[in-house]
């Protein structure tokens, strides 16, 4: 973790502007190609949500703006984000679960299964306390939505991404897959949001390559 030295900061107008603002988030939508991807884990016999899990927080970490948490009147920049993520139990209650992003996908993956088992019994609905280094994640597998909005706290001030995904389809002999990623414009742009979008389609499209 580090500090950025606001005063010299590139962006320094941009963040005194929007942290002021009422409502300083805004979401972007789009749909992604996962035909490739979607092949590459059913032959392979990998989860779903997990594999998506691993591919999303992989791209959030290649693009620093979302590694980046306000506090008080500062900013620091995580050097790794992990993702905090909705798991469905019994009763259809959902809780919180996180997983320490790790760079290898099969160890990502193994432990990211034991977290979830850990949940499923013992609902969980708070994240660690003063822990920021997140990125909350969910997924609503019965829409296939083109808009979603989150709760956020306006105080103190949450600049954590959220990113969502829905249900798959198929178009034009393509499976595509709704995800939504919604930020605080004070420390991310749209063009951010940009690279993240490429980022994660290149994953995507080469999952050989990543998973």
């Amino acid at each position: 973790m580090k500090f950025i030295d606001i005063e010299n900061w590139k962006r320094k107008d941009h963040y005194n502007y929007f942290k002021k603002v009422d409502y300083p988030h805004f979401n972007i939508c789009g749909n992604l190609d996962i035909t490739k991807f979607y092949r590459y884990i059913k032959e392979n016999d990998f989860p779903f949500f997990v594999s998506m899990l691993y591919v999303s927080t992989k791209a959030a970490n290649n693009v620093k703006e979302f590694r980046f948490r306000i506090r008080e009147d500062k900013v620091i920049e995580h050097k790794t984000v992990s993702p905090s993520f909705t798991v469905m139990t019994e009763g259809e209650i959902f809780s919180f679960c996180t997983s320490n992003f790790i760079e290898g996908f099969k160890e990502f993956k193994n432990n990211t299964l034991k977290e979830i088992e850990k949940v499923k019994n013992n609902v969980i609905i708070e994240d660690e306390p003063r822990r920021d280094d997140l990125l909350y994640i969910t997924s609503i597998p019965w829409v296939s939505f083109t808009n979603i909005t989150h709760p956020i706290q306006m105080n103190p001030v949450d600049s954590i991404p959220r990113i969502s995904w829905g249900k798959y389809f198929e178009e034009n002999g393509r499976i595509k897959l709704p995800i939504s990623v919604q930020v605080h414009h004070a420390v991310v742009d749209g063009i951010h949001i940009g690279q993240y979008f490429n980022i994660i389609q290149e994953i995507l499209d080469n999952p050989l390559n990543y998973l």
